[in-house]
């Protein structure tokens, strides 16, 4: 464990205030902080969907994501101004890499004749979880895009297959079901 941290409990957000990545103060109920909450909640429900899948293509597919989602999270926790300090951003290849995951599944699992009931499998269900939740991040990954406060098209497109992705996993989670 990190020397300097002692205690989880910092008191700095007692005002109702919290620190970037990128090291500015903003409000906690700011639409960036809401993004990296957001965020979170998506790479916790992935976990509980992880630790639930039988089939190990879902659970190399969500480690993967888990481990690019907190890419994702450092530039959202990063203005503008500091953005090129990162030492990677999601970029092309992890757009490419997610369609390329996103095909080689699409053709092995069965499409479902209409809407789908979330709940065949408990990992399923956390997965469809997941993608509600990755749906409300990726809203808010488009109004910061709106506001000027984030620049990058393809971290807005890797968000939208992020659903799609999330969709088909669960999709696989069923298929003896």
């Amino acid at each position: 464990m990190n020397d300097r941290i002692r205690s989880i409990t910092t008191k700095s957000g007692d005002e109702g205030r919290t620190r970037l990545f990128s090291g500015e103060e903003v409000s906690k109920d700011s639409v960036r902080t809401e993004a990296c909450g957001d965020l979170d909640e998506l790479v916790s429900t992935l976990g509980v969907a992880r630790s639930l899948a039988r089939h190990e293509v879902v659970r190399a597919g969500v480690e993967d994501l888990q481990r690019r989602l907190f890419l994702a999270g450092a530039e959202l926790a990063t203005t503008l101004e500091q953005v090129d300090r990162l030492e990677a951003r999601i970029g092309a290849e992890h757009l490419e890499d997610l369609d390329r995951k996103r095909e080689a599944i699409e053709g092995h699992i069965p499409w479902p004749g209409g809407f789908v009931i979330p709940g065949a499998t408990p990992a399923a269900a956390h997965l469809d979880l997941a993608r509600a939740v990755a749906r409300r991040l990726e809203r808010r990954v488009v109004g910061l895009c709106e506001a000027g406060e984030l620049n990058n098209d393809l971290l807005r497109a890797w968000m939208n297959r992020l659903s799609d992705y999330l969709w088909l996993l669960a999709r696989w989670e069923e298929r003896e079901e």
